[in-house]
Formats: structure tokens, C-alpha cells, sequence
């Protein structure tokens, strides 16, 4: 696993990290949560707005759009929230909210997609929005991993 994180691709990188983190934890995802998250950390990495956002008010504006444009704000949220509660919980504190808040709202946001698209992602962004505290675990258990594999770094 050691060589995935010193020469992977980014893919091979974060499905190593999410593979640590089940080692440390004992608790593995399902195939299809585990993929989206690897997904939504390839998707992030180098986003340096993400901790900028107010997903709150962001949760709120997706709830006013209509069709695909809110299927995918409220994915963003969904995907932001995850993000923050796993990896930056001081975040949280430092905007005094919790960090169940952010699983409130990106569980929202999940279910929210669930509820207004096809079929087929409609039953993975329920199984998202069911498993939200165990993706929020898993990214936690890898705040605990190194700070730095190849190409990836994980800024707290």
C-alpha cells in the first residue's frame, strides 16, 4: 500500500488512504459509497474555495432551483458538507456550529438528490444519505494518516 502512496495516480492514492482508514477503523463502506467518496475527494483536492463556502446558505439556494441545476447544487452541498465534517471539523467550531450540523445538511442535500433524479442515482444518493455518518468516519479515521502521499496533501 506504502508504494500506492508514493507513485499511485491520485485515484490510487485516495482508494489507498480510504483503504487505511478501514484498517484503522474495522469498518469498511460499501463498494458504491466508497467509490463516490474516493470521487468527491479526486473532485476537491484542489478546490481552494471549499472551506469558504456557507453551505448552509448554499443548502437553502439549491432548494430554490429546479430540475438537474438542483439535483447537482444540492450534490455540491452534500459533497462540501461531507468534506468539512470529515476532514476540517475545526471548521465547525471555528464558525460556532457543530459538526452535525454539516451531516444535517449534507444528508439533506443527499436525500434532496435522491428525491429529484432517475432512478439509478436516485437509490446510491439515498444509500449516501443513509450512510453519511460512516463516510464522515471513514474521512476521519484519515485525518489521523499522513500528511503527505505523492502528489496529495491533506491541509487540515
Amino acid at each position: 500500500m506504502f508504494d500506492a502512496f508514493r507513485n499511485g495516480t491520485p485515484v490510487e492514492v485516495w482508494q489507498a488512504l480510504v483503504q487505511e482508514a478501514y484498517e484503522r477503523t474495522g469498518r469498511r463502506l460499501d463498494e458504491s459509497s466508497e467509490s463516490y467518496l474516493v470521487f468527491v475527494l479526486l473532485r476537491y483536492q484542489a478546490d481552494n474555495q471549499l472551506l469558504s463556502h456557507a453551505q448552509g446558505v448554499d443548502w437553502l439556494h439549491a432548494l430554490e432551483l429546479v430540475g438537474r441545476a438542483r439535483a447537482d447544487a444540492l450534490r455540491d452541498v452534500g459533497d462540501q458538507c461531507l468534506l468539512v465534517a470529515g476532514l476540517f471539523p475545526g471548521l465547525a467550531e471555528r464558525r460556532r456550529v457543530s459538526v452535525d450540523y454539516f451531516i444535517t445538511i449534507g444528508r439533506s442535500a443527499y436525500q434532496g438528490v435522491a428525491d429529484v433524479t432517475r432512478q439509478a442515482y436516485a437509490a446510491l444518493y439515498e444509500q449516501l444519505a443513509c450512510s453519511y455518518r460512516e463516510l464522515v468516519h471513514t474521512l476521519n479515521a484519515m485525518r489521523d494518516l499522513p500528511q503527505t502521499y505523492g502528489t496529495i496533501v491533506i491541509r487540515h
